[in-house]
Formats: C-alpha cells, structure tokens, sequence
C-alpha cells in the first residue's frame, strides 16, 4: 500500500465512508488535532517514566485512534435508513471514561491537595504533560463545535475532556515521581 495517493492534492481529503471535504473542515481539523494529541503522548511515552503509566497511555494512544475513526466519519454514511450501523466504527465506552477517572483517583492518594493553579514545567517530560494536555483541551473545543453542526456519539466529548484531566494528573504525579518543583501560581498584588 502506498502512503501516497494524489487524491489530495487539490485541497480535499476522504472522511469514513467516502465523502471528501476540504482539508480546512471542522471535521479534519477535529480528528488531525487528535492525531496530534496521540502524538504527543507517544513523546510521553518514551521518557523514563513507570511502565504502568507508559500501559495506560498506550491504552488511551488505542482509544484516541477510535475517537478519531469517529469523528472522521460523515454521519450520513455512519448508519442506514433502517437505523443500522452502515460502517463497522467501535465506540468510547462509559468504561473508557471511567477507566481514566479511576487512575485519576489512584494517583490523587498521593498528592498533596491542590490549592492554586499550578505553572507548566518542572522537568521536561512533565512539560510534555502539560503539552499535550493544552493539545487535548485544543482538540475538545474543536469536537465541541463539530458536535454542535454535526453530533455524534456523547461519550466521545466526555472522554476527550475527562483526558485533559488525567493529563493534569498525570503532570502532578510525574512531578512528585520526578522529584520535580511544582510552582504555584500565586497573582501578584498590584502596588
């Protein structure tokens, strides 16, 4: 199989099932920002961190690749008249969100509680964190406005924003791991 197909040459590109669009749609730019996110956490991934947390990033690099099939997927061509599904694209599960919830919860225990926002920074895989966690809120705003012109499965957006969490979570806890500062942010009074 060639990477290379000429078909976009002229500015367009195919979603699931056929349909091309150009390649400034809300649509692409939805799904592209989720490439960019998986991307990023593959970067995550690489650095001396606990095999643990390099399993569940794999585990959410799998499920970004099925929330990008979905929003890549024209909803017309998504079912049939009869209501059946037309194109075989898995679905994010309420157990996906909890899954996320529940490694949030793990690694809380061990943090102190937050009572500021907290500077980006500290150790340069926690600022890959923080990266990718500002690429991942990019990539809800984005399916938020798409959802509104074109909706699709709620569980997708609940999950794309239950991630930036466990990406903030998960750039607190490297941080205690990495035996890095963290650096509130505390507003300066004005003289």
């Amino acid at each position: 199989m060639k990477v290379y197909t000429k078909t976009g040459d002229k500015g367009t590109t195919a979603l699931f099932g056929g349909t091309r669009v150009p390649k400034y749609h809300i649509r692409i730019e939805s799904y592209g920002t989720i490439d960019e996110l998986n991307s990023h956490l593959g970067l995550i991934r690489d650095q001396d961190i606990d095999n643990h947390y390099k399993s569940v990033i794999m585990d959410i690099q799998d499920r970004l690749f099925t929330v990008g099939a979905i929003l890549a997927t024209d909803p017309e061509k998504a079912t049939l008249k009869s209501g059946k599904a037309r194109l075989n694209i898995p679905k994010i599960s309420s157990e996906d969100i909890e899954k996320l919830e529940k490694e949030m919860d793990l690694m809380e225990e061990s943090l102190p509680p937050m009572t500021h926002f907290v500077l980006p920074g500290g150790h340069q895989t926690v600022s890959f964190c923080h990266i990718a966690r500002t690429v991942c809120r990019r990539a809800e705003r984005l399916a938020v406005h798409l959802n509104e012109l074109e909706p699709f499965q709620p569980e997708t957006l609940t999950y794309i924003n239950r991630l930036s969490d466990y990406l903030f979570v998960l750039a607190r806890k490297l941080s205690k791991d990495l035996k890095a500062k963290e650096i509130k942010w505390i507003p300066k009074k004005e003289s």
